[in-house]
């Protein structure tokens, strides 16, 4: 009767168990889902210097697995900040970001094993061979002896540099630096590649062709791609959705074509000979029906519009009426250079975000040094 009881009892606890267990799992599983949703998830992310700048002001964003997203932007809008940070090479002042799934300040040792970062500045060596300067990347990266000579064997064919690989990196061009640094992110075969202005400074045959081998690995690795930019056409053909930051706050996000289709279907572009009766104008222009958005840059007027036939014989018969003579005109669609504008305006802006990339660029060299 004891030995019953005990029985009894024991799976009477088994079940419990089991029942507490479930009961966990059930809460638990659906909160690391969460983090794993998305590559790249921020929230109210804020970064303050000390000099009171705010660079980063509780910026949102979510980037999908597999997905290239752009990250736009004028000078010092915090854009570099905001990458610095999302790789961990900064701490946030408030706010909250996941790489990968990983906490960028808790978990800093996760997310590194799991993103590339390609600078803007190529950090290879110019003493080394491309292929030596591989080899380095993959015993930093941690990668398997045995895994290392077919790993960079895919990665150079990929980006076309196998007949060049033996030799010096300080006879390579600048497009084949660049395709090595891409390459070097690439090793360890990471979740999210961070591209940082991946394009700058090369010819534009070259660009177009680097822009063929973010394709090529996006398609092969079905990786996540953080790009930043300052050619809007790079954006617009390689990212899936883009986020404009200014001022340190987000502007906008969507995909090109709905950032563009939300100016209107055309634009139309006229340049008048004064800023005589110009305000009157503006103002009468702005109330027409069909006019969506309107912005000028001295005397040229830019018009946002559905429907662009609609709205040129309106303004020459407003022009005719206020006296202002119509230099010339132009109708076509609206491009992302049009989107851009219309949320950072004109004006030329100078590097002030906070992080000083000539200033970091020096410190690393001394240290090399």
């Amino acid at each position: 009767m004891i030995i019953f009881f005990a029985l009894k009892n024991l799976l009477h606890n088994v079940q419990a168990v089991i029942s507490t267990r479930i009961f966990v799992v059930a809460i638990y599983n659906p909160k690391i889902t969460c983090l794993l949703l998305y590559a790249v998830e921020t929230r109210s992310l804020s970064k303050v210097y000390r000099n009171g700048l705010k660079a980063v002001d509780e910026i949102s964003i979510k980037i999908e697995e597999g997905e290239i997203f752009g990250f736009l932007g004028p000078n010092g809008a915090g854009k570099s900040t905001t990458i610095m940070i999302l790789t961990t090479l900064l701490k946030p002042t408030s706010g909250r970001a996941f790489v990968a799934g990983f906490d960028v300040v808790t978990q800093a040792k996760k997310v590194r094993q799991n993103i590339g970062y390609v600078q803007q500045d190529s950090t290879v060596d110019e003493y080394l061979t491309g292929r030596e300067n591989l080899e380095l990347q993959a015993r930093l990266n941690h990668i398997p002896k045995n895994s290392i000579k077919e790993r960079i064997d895919d990665i150079i064919d990929l980006v076309e540099l196998s007949d060049r690989q033996h030799d010096a990196v300080v006879t390579y061009s600048g497009g084949m630096r660049k395709r090595l640094d891409i390459a070097g992110g690439l090793l360890h075969r990471p979740k999210v590649l961070f591209l940082d202005e991946p394009t700058l400074g090369l010819d534009i045959q070259t660009r177009y062709k680097i822009w063929d081998y973010i394709r090529n690995i996006h398609k092969e690795f079905g990786m996540s791609i953080f790009l930043t930019t300052h050619y809007m056409e790079e954006a617009d053909k390689l990212c899936d959705n883009i986020s404009i930051i200014d001022h340190g706050k987000i502007k906008v996000t969507g995909s090109p074509k709905l950032l563009k289709n939300a100016l209107g279907n055309e634009v139309v572009v006229f340049e008048v000979d004064s800023d005589l009766k110009l305000g009157n104008l503006l103002s009468e222009i702005k109330e027409m029906p069909l006019v969506k958005d309107v912005t000028t840059d001295g005397y040229e007027i830019t018009i946002f519009s559905p429907s662009g036939n609609q709205v040129t014989p309106k303004i020459f018969e407003l022009a005719g009426k206020l006296g202002v003579k119509i230099e010339s005109i132009t109708l076509t669609r609206p491009t992302l250079d049009d989107v851009f504008l219309s949320y950072t305006g004109r004006e030329l802006r100078e590097e002030n975000d906070g992080f000083n990339r000539k200033k970091e660029r020096e410190k690393m060299r001394r240290l090399r040094a």
